[in-house]
């Protein structure tokens, strides 16, 4: 079993677009995912609501492994100390070797850098492996939205965490 250096954490840039787009694409799965596959022509990864700055990637040997995108869950002003997590996403080949682990405590002092006292997320009800990693890192279940997702047949609930900072 080959061990997986350490990776390296830092902020996107524009030139990784395409890489995080493609990242995104073959790791889609229902497991995580309440959106239809993607299918060509595709979206832009980067939009009017999320930019480079707002994604921390995970580079192993210079290659991106991951990313995670932190936003905000509401505009509201009262609601400005909070972020969350709306997207973690782990290449196959890089699962399990502390890649997500890496991405979220380094996104969890960049939440603490803008100042959030709160850091939340939703993960899908039957993603096991995502909820284990988010609960070894100190985020809680405080609340289940059941059945909120009809997945390729199944009733899947929508699942709250967060942690204080």
């Amino acid at each position: 079993m080959t061990v997986m250096p350490v990776p390296n954490i830092r902020h996107a840039t524009l030139d990784d677009e395409e890489t995080l787009g493609r990242l995104d694409r073959v790791t889609w799965s229902p497991l995580h995912s309440v959106q239809p596959r993607p299918q060509p022509p595709y979206e832009p990864f980067y939009d009017e609501r999320f930019g480079p700055r707002d994604h921390l990637v995970a580079e192993v040997g210079g290659e991106v492994v991951g990313y995670v995108r932190l936003g905000s869950p509401t505009p509201l002003a009262c609601n400005a100390h909070v972020r969350q997590i709306q997207g973690l996403v782990v290449a196959e080949e890089a699962r399990g070797a502390g890649v997500g682990r890496a991405l979220l405590r380094a996104v969890r002092e960049e939440a603490r850098r803008h100042g959030a006292r709160r850091l939340t997320l939703r993960v899908l009800g039957h993603n096991t492996p995502a909820r284990r990693l988010y609960e070894a890192e100190g985020f809680a279940v405080e609340g289940v939205l059941p059945g909120e997702f009809l997945l390729e047949g199944a009733y899947v609930d929508d699942v709250l965490m967060g942690r204080s900072l």
